[in-house]
Parts: C-alpha cells; sequence; structure tokens
C-alpha cells in the first residue's frame, strides 16, 4: 500500500457543517409550527408578524445551502436576533429565539473546542490506528 492509498483523515468540521444545516432545519420547522400562535396571539398570518415569521423560516432553510460560507454563522445569529427582537409583537417567537440562540452559542463553543483539539492533534481521528 502506498501513500497515495491510504485513506484521507476524516474532516471534523464537514461532519459540523452537517449538524448545522439539521439545526437550521429543525429550527425552521418549529418556527413554521409557530405560525397558528401568529394567527391566534399576533392578529393574524396576514400581518407583519405573520410575514416576518414566515420569511424567517423561509431564510432559515436557505441557509443550509450556504452553511460553507464564512457569512453563515453571521447570518445564523442574526436571524435569532430577529426573532428575539419579535418580543414586542409576539413574545412566544422570541422564546424561539432565546432557546436556539442558545443551541447555536452551545454548538459554536463545540465547533471551537474541535477546532483547538484539532490543531493540537488529539482528535481520536487524528490518532494512529492499529
Amino acid at each position: 500500500m502506498t501513500a497515495q492509498d491510504a485513506p484521507k483523515p476524516k474532516d471534523p468540521m464537514k461532519g459540523f457543517r452537517g449538524v448545522m444545516s439539521g439545526t437550521l432545519i429543525m429550527e425552521a420547522i418549529t418556527v413554521a409550527l409557530a405560525l397558528p400562535v401568529v394567527n391566534k396571539l399576533g392578529g393574524g398570518i396576514s400581518t407583519g408578524t405573520g410575514w416576518t415569521v414566515i420569511a424567517v423560516a423561509v431564510v432559515l432553510l436557505l441557509t443550509c445551502g450556504f452553511v460553507k460560507r464564512t457569512w453563515a454563522v453571521p447570518l445564523i445569529l442574526a436571524l435569532q436576533a430577529v426573532l428575539i427582537a419579535l418580543v414586542f409583537w409576539l413574545p412566544a417567537i422570541a422564546v424561539l429565539g432565546v432557546i436556539f440562540l442558545a443551541v447555536w452559542l452551545w454548538l459554536l463553543w463545540l465547533r471551537r473546542d474541535v477546532a483547538r483539539r484539532m490543531a493540537a492533534g488529539t482528535l481520536a481521528s487524528q490518532q494512529p490506528q492499529p
């Protein structure tokens, strides 16, 4: 077996992009499921609040295609800020923003930890296989 035939080491950040996409999809579904609340308490889906919630859910779904980009994380955090800013119109949506902001901050902390461990060479995938 030559050096060319050796399998490439796995990239943990590639897997993290999948986690980010999955989280965005779950968040979009959760935000979309809040539409009945907007309909009941927010004055209806055809109001500005309703259209904002729909727009945020659509943008969350579209952001899945851009998680490789360097500007994806700031966009995701900005979307959380938009959800939290809805506290004045619909507090239930703001609660979702706070919950998912906590999820994203935890995921970003995990990503930083993996990057630190990868730089130090202490990941399990970086260890010699027996």
